[in-house]
């Protein structure tokens, strides 16, 4: 399979590439020569426009006490054979220029963006600040090896560089960063004309924790609760798939009873934030006896999450090698697993039929905030949000793991684009989660939820991925010669998909940004780390 690509490649380009050998079976390095650099746009837009490949993120490591340079990896997900393929591209340690790939592949804008805001490595010609504000000063690099996290750094005088639209009855609103409620920080400015929305701008990393910083050294067990910690309303997936990462880098297999409660979780975290959404969607456009109903059921799972693992946001259950307890260990626990899923069932279809039977509802919610299918596919758009606007893609099925290989669902898709699809979406997903989790009960009860580990093996990288109930999350782990994280990339599906909120506000009036915002519901704190 990985001789496939290989070839194809080399019968294009010839020998620029050299194979890195790797124990994880369905990812392939190639690093790119220092002499060829100049290709590399021309590489991935072939790798995605001929080979169908799907672009998954990128990423920066300051390897130069290992080699003397800087390396940036572009991942690329080959769906139908099961890889991913990896660009390793060589970044001279004093020059930090690469050739950008955003002309042909816009998917990847933000992703050079924060490379050059983190590494100092600039991607020309986008070169766009995004993750530093204005007062972050212009010679300070806060993921190279040598910047102290206990340094202070000196803050320097700049204004954010928002968008201004001129015109004859044009204006601003700006909103937040604080807002009216509990909502995490991110600053708005709307472009008006009336009430119609011209422009929206973004600022977000008001919520950046330096997750991926405080993480080098660190032991990897000792960083699973810290993965627990990106976004709180995806603890278990995030945490999963750093535990996936480092269990790939050592070639860990895994309990079967094990996948089956990392399963069972996962589609338990996607039933009661979906449930939540669309009562958040339903309070937003003023159905609030629907929307009660939808935060009593999500109430309701989420005292479930409870009973089994003794957290309602599932904390303290991933672990290395499998989980940490069991799930339906005690009668208790089974009773309540059990009627939690025949009630929560008829419940939600009741609250389903409450929706639909709306005809207010359903007039403010067809045809708004529409993202098209082909700015969502040029965008780079993934999970709930972009199968909304007809890209079919699931990691649960185009890359299998956990316990999805030997359990039948199908991915839901809709191709309209606007909040309505992104409800149906959502109501569709949870009804394939009660499907999944009929299937999953009571299988390889008796096993162990555990794998016995043997001390990690230096100098090793994987992926690890997760199918999250906002879309896929992907983390990269490099493990150093102590056996301590290196180098640690973690991608919330909101870092992609804030660009397509912003797109499909435009053009709709501005009392309803508010569901079209909630019908992404993108995390600020995943999205920050």
């Amino acid at each position: 399979m990985k001789q496939k690509y290989i070839q194809l490649l080399r019968t294009t380009w010839g020998n620029i590439f050299t194979e890195e050998i790797t124990p994880v079976a369905n990812e392939l390095y190639l690093t790119l020569e220092s002499g060829a650099l100049s290709k590399l746009p021309e590489i991935c837009s072939v790798l995605v426009k001929a080979l169908k490949a799907h672009f998954v993120m990128l990423l920066a490591n300051d390897e130069r006490e290992l080699h003397g340079k800087f390396f940036i990896y572009y991942v690329f997900s080959m769906t139908a054979d099961n890889l991913f393929l990896i660009l390793r591209v060589p970044v001279d340690a004093r020059e930090r220029e690469v050739p950008s790939i955003t002309a042909s592949l816009d998917s990847a804008t933000w992703f050079e963006r924060e490379v050059q805001d983190w590494f100092g490595i600039v991607p020309f010609p986008n070169i766009g600040k995004l993750a530093v504000h204005p007062d972050w000063p212009e010679d300070v690099y806060p993921m190279v090896k040598e910047f102290d996290l206990k340094r202070s750094v000196r803050r320097v005088k700049g204004s954010f560089d928002f968008k201004h639209v001129a015109g004859e009855g044009v204006f601003e609103i700006p909103v937040g960063p604080v807002h009216a409620g509990v909502i995490e920080p991110g600053h708005f400015r709307f472009s008006v004309a009336g009430e119609p929305i011209v422009n929206l701008d973004v600022q977000l990393f008001y919520a950046h924790k330096g997750t991926e910083k405080i993480a080098e050294g660190m032991n990897p067990h000792r960083a699973v609760f810290l993965a627990e910690r990106i976004s709180g309303d995806s603890s278990f997936s995030h945490a999963v798939a750093f535990c996936h990462a480092i269990e790939r880098t050592q070639q860990i297999e895994i309990p079967q009873r094990a996948l089956v409660i990392r399963t069972a979780l996962l589609e338990l975290e996607r039933i009661s934030n979906h449930i939540g959404d669309i009562g958040g969607v339903l309070l937003d456009v003023g159905f609030s006896i629907a929307a009660s109903r939808a935060f009593y059921l999500k109430e309701k799972f989420m005292h479930l999450n409870e009973i089994l693992t003794g957290s309602r946001l599932l904390r303290g259950m991933a672990a290395i090698g499998g989980v940490r307890r069991h799930i339906e260990d005690t009668l208790a626990k089974r009773e309540a697993m059990q009627e939690t899923l025949k009630d929560g069932q008829e419940a939600f279809e009741e609250l389903v039929d409450l929706l639909m039977s709306s005809s207010t509802v359903l007039d403010r919610l067809e045809s708004t905030g529409v993202l098209a299918h082909k700015d969502a596919y040029r965008l780079g758009i993934i999970g709930i949000a972009g199968r909304a606007s007809g890209i079919d893609r699931d990691l649960r099925r185009d890359h299998p793991h956990c316990a999805y290989p030997y359990l039948k669902f199908h991915s839901v898709l809709c191709n309209e684009g606007d909040v309505f699809a992104r409800v149906n979406v959502r109501i569709d997903e949870v009804r394939e989660s009660f499907r999944l989790l009929e299937q999953l009960r009571r299988q390889h009860v008796d096993e162990p939820i555990k794998a016995t580990l043997q001390s990690p093996a230096p100098d090793r990288c994987a992926l690890g991925y997760f199918e999250g109930w906002r879309g896929e999350i992907v983390h990269w782990v490099m493990i150093g010669k102590d056996g301590n994280i290196f180098r640690w990339k973690i991608t919330d599906p909101s870092f992609h998909n804030w660009r397509g909120l912003k797109l499909a506000v435009r053009h709709n009036i501005v009392p309803d940004f508010p569901v079209i915002n909630k019908s992404f519901n993108l995390s600020y704190s995943g999205n920050d780390r």
